[in-house]
């Protein structure tokens, strides 16, 4: 079979095993390349689920544990400034309460001056009524 069939089938043959080598790997390169372009351009939420999609088809590729270790701090980072913007809410109403705090006191003092010039001015009357007595 060395005619022009055989060159044929073997050119058919280079071809498809030669066509097959230019495809990309199924390793899951060009997800993760995703989920870290993702994560440098800051769409943390979007990386961590694309971190987690790569890990989901690619659980024992070479770079899960890379991949699982970005994900989790990407997760850990996102819990934090979730946690980071209630505690500036809190912040935010803990300063509203001081400040109504701080001019409730600042009333009462003046109340308190107030009775106790008062005190004192009830105290010079009763004197008064006790040296005309």
């Amino acid at each position: 079979m060395s005619g022009p069939r055989s060159i044929a089938a073997a050119s058919v043959l280079l071809l498809a095993v030669g066509g097959c080598a230019g495809l990309p790997p199924a390793r899951g390169d060009a997800a993760l390349d995703r989920a870290d372009r993702l994560a440098r351009e800051g769409a943390w939420a979007e990386a961590a689920g694309a971190y987690g999609e790569y890990l989901e088809r690619f659980p024992g590729g070479e770079a899960a544990p890379r991949a699982a270790a970005s994900r989790d701090t990407l997760t850990a980072l996102l819990a934090a400034r979730v946690e980071l913007a209630r505690l500036r809410e809190e912040m935010a109403r803990l300063r509203d309460d001081l400040a109504r705090r701080d001019s409730d006191l600042v009333r009462v003092r003046q109340e308190a001056e107030k009775l106790r010039d008062d005190l004192e001015r009830l105290k010079q009357i009763d004197m008064k009524l006790e040296r005309r007595r």
